[in-house]
């Protein structure tokens, strides 16, 4: 890998995690950036969510978000750090991530885990009242530059979360200056050397069953379709604008 493209996932996840560090509330919140993203020692911890569990109903139900936080989440972490236990690197994610190819799949699959989650909470935020969400800002003129319109760009990236082949991820990232679609299979992120399409996340979604499968049994299309009523798009665009 060339330096200029360690340089640019190291950044590109470094301004996600500082995100991520700066809206995670509760008593086990990230008390800095470094916790999350450059933590040198073999410990990471969970975070709490910026929201509770049932905030985000009727859209997403608080059983999975309460299962899914607090059972799949954890179990993510909990193996991370065990997988770490002889692990002499840096143990930051960044640093993994840029070389995960050549270590071990409990580190790739759990270390995935654990960025992935903690970026995808903060990606969606209550909406009670039920109002149709659209991207604002900066980030939703890029997209009607990159798609045409925003309408566009729904129907790609539902289309193409639906079809993901059992587990996985879809992601709007950034790569080169532009915005592009793609999708991870299990606990890949773009930002891992494993992935053809590497980039800056800013939006992403998380098609595993235990994501949905309380509410919406084997309905995929019907979550991805109610997840768009609670996405956080003022995060997405910090996201996109900080550079």
């Amino acid at each position: 890998m060339s330096n200029d493209r360690r340089d640019f996932l190291k950044k590109s996840a470094l301004l996600g995690l500082a995100s991520i560090a700066g809206n995670l509330i509760g008593e086990e919140k990230l008390k800095t950036l470094d916790d999350l993203a450059l933590n040198n020692e073999t410990s990471h911890t969970l975070p709490a969510l910026p929201y509770a569990y049932n905030a985000l109903e009727p859209f997403i139900d608080a059983q999975t978000m309460e299962i899914h936080h607090s059972k799949h989440h954890k179990a993510y972490v909990d193996k991370l750090n065990a997988a770490l236990k002889e692990f002499k690197g840096d143990a930051a994610l960044v640093s993994l991530f840029a070389q995960v190819s050549k270590l071990d799949t409990a580190i790739r699959n759990n270390g995935g885990g654990h960025y992935n989650h903690s970026l995808f909470w903060t990606l969606m935020q209550p909406n009670k009242e039920g109002k149709k969400i659209v991207a604002e800002g900066k980030i939703a003129e890029a997209i009607t530059t990159h798609f045409q319109s925003f309408e566009n760009f729904q129907k790609e990236f539902t289309e193409k979360a639906t079809k993901v082949f059992g587990s996985g991820w879809c992601w709007l990232i950034e790569q080169d200056g532009k915005l592009k679609i793609t999708t991870t299979p299990n606990q890949d992120n773009p930002l891992m050397d494993v992935v053809s399409e590497k980039g800056k996340p800013l939006l992403a979604l998380d098609v595993w069953e235990h994501a949905y499968y309380l509410k919406y049994q084997n309905k995929r299309a019907d979550y991805i379709s109610n997840w768009w009523n609670v996405i956080n798009w003022n995060k997405v665009n910090e996201l996109y604008t900080t550079k």
